[in-house]
């Protein structure tokens, strides 16, 4: 096969054949065919005003806020609706593109009520910011304004306020688009135009609270964080969302040391820009039932003396081949591996649980069966890392081999341990040293019990449900005496005579990543601190 020509020296590249080439405010930019003038504009760092138009939904063309002017075209074009072409010519700051943005937004406010001082959406809304923005100016209005219903409840989750809602309609396609159920719709017309539930239905699906995320203005709000904290006032981190395999992308928007609620971070390859209600709620089991000091038989106790307690309770199994350690699909990779290097140095017997699998909550979306953050993850570790005590069992064979008597001693990561009662009793019979984030399950009947983090409050990793090795950050302490899990294993290794020189999460990310064949090469990246939402940008 001969090579292609090279092109004539100083001829410039044509360009692909599916790209088009216009010009934007005097400035060139090359984009994919059919991409929208808005998003075009994006790319040159030139944000047009919209409210209708979200990335993730189809084009309403509704709000008529992000009107420019295109050469050769004598009415002005919504950029959301209109397709980049080849040769286009795009003016968004002439005097024509911007009095009408200017009206359209004199409009928009015309029936608004000044609720700001009171609504949630105050300090994220995009009505509010494209009002300081692109007008800052005096009301014209001096006749009363028209109402319209207050505090509805239209679901579990939302509590609309009519008069703020400025007809958008992207709750709407969310309902249709995300969700698959037609649950909102419009009634009336003209400035009595109101958003309500379509006939005989209610806003009550797995994805509700999507239209919370979606709403540019405080139309929508979610009871769960309804009143309780001043957008402006919370911290944002970026995290991954432990309610299922999928393994959401999502901010936790924390104060003080407290999450006050999850909200998707767009990843195209993931969850694009959603998440579900339950996965939002996953943030309350933070702050419920926590384990924030060692407890030795019950009673709280210093970190040595429950290491040095730990050890000579293990000492005995060690010696018999009858220790078994317990790894977990809810805890992070690292806390997995640290304990599974500790396993093979003790020749340990290796199992791993997780919770039961909830085959009603599946769909052909972002819901998942398995609702642990980690199973693809545990799975490729042990992949890896056959144990030195032979292969790795599951939850059935654990307690087999608890009924068998060949358990003689136990080291269980996490809280979550799916057993009969059966084997539950037999567990209460043996020394359990529980490394665990709740005091719950048998971590409440361990002879010791070790706090550490909860996924929140450490750097780490999980592994979703198709193999994507994904960061964790954390995004304030651990309460009490709790530390990371992978660094409760190397104490309890160093009380038990063997050596893990792991100071950092990364230094765990390093040998992890260098042992499991699927994961080398992945970076462990920089650490992100949280970063105030005033500054962040992240919403609205």
């Amino acid at each position: 096969m001969t090579a292609p020509e090279a092109p004539e020296t100083g001829a410039p590249a044509a360009p692909p054949p599916d790209t088009v080439t216009l010009t934007i405010d005097g400035a060139s930019v090359t984009v994919a065919k059919g991409t929208n003038v808005l998003e075009a504009a994006r790319t040159l760092g030139i944000d047009i005003s919209a409210f209708c138009y979200h990335p993730g939904l189809s084009i309403a063309a509704c709000c008529r806020q992000c009107l420019v002017s295109i050469e050769k075209n004598p009415k002005l074009q919504p950029s959301c609706q209109q397709a980049a072409a080849d040769g286009m010519v795009v003016r968004t700051t002439d005097p024509q593109s911007t009095l009408a943005r200017k009206q359209m937004l004199e409009f928009t406010l015309v029936n608004h009520p000044i609720d700001c001082p009171i609504c949630d959406k105050a300090g994220e809304c995009t009505l509010q910011k494209l009002y300081f923005d692109h007008d800052n100016a005096d009301s014209r209005v001096d006749v009363p304004k028209v109402r319209k219903p207050k505090v509805v409840d239209l679901g579990p989750h939302i509590v609309l306020d009519a008069e703020r809602c400025i007809l958008c309609t992207r709750c709407i396609r969310v309902c249709d688009e995300v969700a698959g159920q037609h649950q909102l719709e419009m009634k009336h017309r003209g400035d009595h135009e109101e958003l309500t539930t379509a006939p005989g239905q209610r806003l009550d699906n797995p994805y509700s609270l999507n239209t919370v995320d979606v709403c540019p203005v405080g139309a929508l709000t979610s009871k769960d964080f309804r009143f309780t904290m001043r957008a402006w006032e919370l911290e944002a981190t970026p995290s991954v969302c432990p309610g299922c395999a999928t393994g959401c992308n999502v901010e936790i928007h924390h104060k003080q040391g407290r999450a006050w609620r999850l909200v998707p971070r767009h990843n195209p390859d993931v969850n694009g820009h959603w998440m579900c209600d339950e996965g939002r709620f996953t943030y309350h089991e933070l702050r419920e039932g926590r384990l924030a000091a060692p407890v030795l038989d019950g009673l709280p106790a210093s970190w040595d003396r429950a290491l040095a307690t730990a050890a000579a309770q293990l000492e005995a199994a060690r010696a018999g081949g009858g220790l078994a350690v317990v790894l977990s699909a809810q805890a992070t990779n690292e806390d997995n591996f640290a304990l599974a290097r500790l396993a093979a140095a003790w020749k340990a017997k290796v199992f791993s649980t997780a919770r039961p699998a909830r085959p009603e909550r599946a769909d052909d979306r972002l819901r998942d069966a398995d609702v642990n953050p980690n199973t693809r993850g545990v799975a490729t570790l042990l992949a890896s890392l056959p144990p030195a005590g032979g292969a790795a069992g599951d939850a059935a064979a654990f307690e087999a081999a608890l009924a068998a008597g060949a358990v003689k001693a136990v080291v269980l990561l996490g809280a979550d341990l799916p057993l009969s009662d059966g084997a539950l009793r037999h567990l209460r019979e043996l020394p359990v040293v529980a490394l665990a984030s709740h005091e719950r399950g048998p971590v409440k009947h361990a002879a010791v019990a070790l706090p550490i983090a909860a996924w929140a409050e450490t750097a780490g990793s999980f592994t979703n449900r198709d193999g994507a090795l994904q960061r964790t950050h954390a995004a304030f302490a651990p309460p009490g005496h709790a530390v990371p899990g992978w660094e409760a294993v190397v104490r309890l290794a160093q009380a038990t005579g063997v050596k893990l020189a792991w100071a950092h999460g990364r230094d765990v990310w390093k040998d992890m990543t260098a042992a499991v064949a699927p994961w080398k090469g992945a970076a462990w990246g920089r650490e992100v601190r949280p970063i105030q939402l005033r500054f962040a940008n992240s919403r609205g």
